[in-house]
């Protein structure tokens, strides 16, 4: 009997079963089971309760986006895959740089529709190829007490200045799932006010070797140093680092012991730049030192002019939860050109630079030099 009878003869005897007395419903049940081959259990319960018809498959038209998620998917990956409401305000300026240096073609059509797809709809065309990145190494970080009395502290509450200048630094280890013997580390550093960051790699966790970390980072920077806040690590709270800081007239605090928060600007910075971008391998090499300054170089151009970050501009607490209102997103280069206070100088050598950048080239040559680190 097909699926089509059997459902017919459910249906004709199920308003007679449900009138019938007992021994009319066992004679019922019978006919049913005897004709369908259903158990008995089975047979009573689709004459007291009809199975739910399963809904016809609607099917989807297809989607107006179709023709450019091949060419966004590949946008997406130059902008080393930021999430869609970082992504839409930088849009524009990515495939202006991506078509001059004829990495992509579109046509006009094309463009216009690629540019109009929404925040949410850019992550909903990329989620097929999105891929989760979720491993931890270790923290290295030991306190030093030696000078923590005399280096003031400051929480992430206290961080209102609209000034460049001001950079939160932290050290990211290089020693894979071991600590002993020496190995790399990375001075992450980011500015709070544009989110401008550069990373400088040295040998060995030594008290100078952090101080000239700075100084071989300090002309990356598009302004000039003004104060740096840290963690409690041994790195920084010592007496090379604060004389250092004194000497030229930088500003120097610390966070709060266990209080990642107080960090909040650079900790992000962590995964976003270094862990992403380098991984979690053991470097110890001196080879390898040299070719991630190189990585670093390359780093601080991709990330300060094509990697578009949001701000908390405000945060409102309601009972239990904070709604918090982000700005629009912009990459650190934007965000000084957007500054009335910005050297006019400094703001021409923004622009030519973008122009003559080419991202897709840009990534392709970090994953290049990185692959050399793992080489060795």
């Amino acid at each position: 009997m097909t699926p089509q009878a059997k459902a017919e003869l459910l249906r004709r005897y199920r308003k007679l079963y449900q009138k019938a007395q007992k021994g009319e419903r066992t004679r019922i049940l019978n006919i049913i089971i005897e004709a369908t081959g259903y158990s008995r259990k089975h047979a009573v319960a689709l004459l007291n309760h009809p199975a739910k018809q399963a809904k016809p498959h609607r099917r989807r038209k297809p989607s107006r986006y179709a023709r450019v998620r091949q060419t966004l998917g590949y946008v997406w990956a130059v902008s080393n895959f930021v999430c869609g409401k970082r992504l839409k305000p930088f849009l524009p300026e990515l495939v202006k740089s991506l078509k001059r240096h004829k990495e992509i073609k579109l046509t006009k059509e094309d463009e216009t529709l690629l540019l109009s797809a929404s925040a949410s709809t850019i992550d909903r065309l990329l989620a097929p190829v999105r891929k989760d990145m979720g491993f931890r190494g270790r923290s290295t970080t030991k306190p030093g007490t030696l000078l923590k009395h005399q280096i003031p502290i400051r929480t992430f509450a206290d961080w209102d200045q609209d000034k460049p200048g001001f950079l939160e630094v932290d050290l990211v280890a290089h020693c894979g799932d071991a600590t002993r013997g020496e190995y790399l580390n990375t001075l992450n550093m980011t500015d709070i006010c544009t989110g401008w960051t550069v990373c400088a790699a040295f040998m060995g966790r030594s008290e100078a070797f952090c101080v000239e970390a700075v100084e071989l980072a300090k002309p990356s920077f598009p302004f000039d140093i003004l104060g740096i806040d840290s963690d409690n690590g041994s790195e920084f709270i010592n007496f090379h680092f604060r004389r250092y800081c004194e000497r030229n007239h930088i500003t120097f605090t610390r966070g709060r012991p266990w209080k990642k928060n107080d960090s909040c600007h650079i900790e992000q910075k962590n995964w976003d730049i270094v862990r992403k971008m380098i991984g979690y391998g053991r470097f110890d090499k001196i080879e390898q030192l040299e070719i991630l300054r190189r990585v670093y170089n390359l780093l601080a151009i991709y990330q300060n002019y094509f990697q578009p970050s949001r701000k908390l501009i405000k945060k409102q607490r309601i009972g239990a939860k904070a709604r918090k209102t982000y700005d629009i997103a912009r990459t650190p280069a934007q965000r000084l050109l957007a500054r009335k206070d910005t050297p006019a100088d400094i703001k021409r050598m923004l622009k030519q630079r973008f122009r003559e950048l080419n991202p897709a080239q840009l990534i392709r040559t970090i994953e290049a030099t990185v692959r050399e680190i793992y080489h060795i």
